[in-house]
């Protein structure tokens, strides 16, 4: 059962979503008159290190609450004094979170622990009517990182998003295990497997066995020959999250179809780990039209081309992440490979467009493929040059360097995680929930 401290959290979020929509409808560019209520600022901060769609949420939450969402961003130096030094650096920070489009404003080079003189300054300086971070203790040698905005009665918090963690997140590409990801397996009479979309499993030529015997096998996995005809056969646990299509309508909060006018623009892709060379393309393809439509790939289309665990995030988490982009006006969900006539008339497609640098990861290379056959051949297609050289694998090479500090780092968050779930909701099994 649900707890009714989530109901009730779950009915103000609703309640909250009808009033605005209700002052949108009942107001308009020209109108006049003054606004029906006052404008609330609220103040968010963090070192939103290995932004996720969970901090993309917490930005959702946390907006819903007033008018006006200012974000302060932890300086690299706060950072590494409190608790280590980031995975990202400040610009790298920066970007992802200018980049979220429930953010109105960002302050860079925020302390990590907010004191009176800071919390005075904030509220003073950006006119902030409320301090919100999670519901979850954050503690820095064992002072309260927020008792000041407590004390002045300036506090409020909000639930946190369960399921995901920059824990989590890293943990998969230290584990190299394909437990985040599933696809749906028809098993032929041969014995291999097939993907939804009728290919093949072992597309490099390897049976499916010799391709289960290359992966972590510490994970239970499905057998494929007990799997029946059209049952799911998962390539490990499927990740934690819940992806409802109740939380995909609140990060479509805005959507609206293209009109007849407008220049659309298609750019597809994996959007593994969407971080801040993703944000910079897709500002750049922004700005070549009127409505960016940012195609998706499934799973297994990503996993038959880039080989490994990849994708790091699955599909419902790679599409939270994309929508969360204050750049894209859409996303095409489980997007075809091949870009087809069909897709380009029924989408009104005026040009596609691709970066000039990839995340080089995997087995897969952009120059081989032949998915653009058809925008070239239309003239529609273009090549744009990358405003970033940072991708997946600069995550990766980050990670791997540091492997041994991020791994003690990983131990003791899960406890801190463990202990937070186990007060929450009583008995709860080790690894059984991530947060961010």
């Amino acid at each position: 059962t649900v707890p009714s401290s989530q109901l009730q959290v779950r009915y103000l979020e609703e309640k909250l979503l009808l009033a605005k929509a209700d002052n949108t409808s009942d107001s308009s560019p020209s109108d006049s008159s003054p606004p029906l209520s006052k404008e609330v600022r609220i103040f968010m901060d963090g070192a939103f290190d290995m932004m996720h769609y969970g901090h993309m949420n917490a930005f959702r939450l946390g907006r819903s609450l007033g008018t006006h969402l200012v974000v302060g961003v932890n300086s690299d130096a706060s950072i590494t004094q409190c608790k280590g030094a980031p995975l990202m650096n400040d610009q790298e920070r920066l970007t992802m979170v200018e980049g979220c489009k429930f953010v109105d404003e960002v302050v860079p080079g925020c302390p990590y622990v907010m004191n009176k003189e800071y919390l005075d300054y904030v509220i003073q300086k950006f006119k902030i009517d409320y301090v919100i971070h999670g519901d979850d203790p954050c503690i820095v040698d064992g002072k309260d990182v927020y008792a000041a905005a407590k004390a002045a009665g300036k506090y409020q918090s909000i639930p946190r998003t369960e399921g995901v963690s920059t824990t989590d997140i890293v943990g998969r590409m230290l584990l190299m295990t394909k437990e985040h990801h599933a696809r749906p397996t028809t098993i032929t009479e041969s014995g291999n497997g097939e993907t939804d979309d009728g290919e093949s499993d072992n597309d490099d030529g390897r049976d499916v066995e010799d391709r289960k015997s290359t992966t972590n096998t510490s994970t239970p996995r499905t057998n494929p020959s007990k799997s029946t005809r059209g049952f799911p056969t998962m390539l490990g646990e499927q990740s934690k999250f819940l992806t409802t299509s109740r939380m995909l309508r609140l990060f479509s909060a805005g959507v609206k179809a293209p009109t007849n006018d407008m220049r659309v623009i298609y750019m597809d892709g994996a959007w593994d780990m969407f971080h801040c060379g993703h944000v910079a393309i897709l500002k750049e393809a922004k700005q070549r039209g009127d409505y960016l439509i940012v195609g998706i790939h499934g799973d297994a289309v990503v996993n038959r081309k880039r080989g490994s665990n990849l994708p790091l995030m699955n599909l419902h988490e790679r599409v939270l992440s994309v929508l969360g982009c204050r750049f894209v006006d859409d996303v095409l969900i489980d997007a075809p490979w091949q870009i087809t006539p069909e897709m380009v008339a029924s989408l009104k497609i005026a040009e596609v467009v691709h970066g000039s640098k990839g995340d080089n990861i995997g087995n897969h290379r952009e120059e081989e493929d032949d998915r653009y056959a058809y925008p070239r051949e239309a003239g529609i297609m273009s090549v744009i040059e990358s405003p970033s050289g940072f991708n997946l694998g600069s995550i990766m090479n980050r990670i791997q360097k540091n492997q041994e500090t991020f791994q003690a780092k990983i131990n003791k968050k899960k406890k801190a995680e463990h202990e937070y779930y186990q007060e929450r909701y009583g008995t709860v099994k080790d690894n059984d929930l991530q947060s961010s």
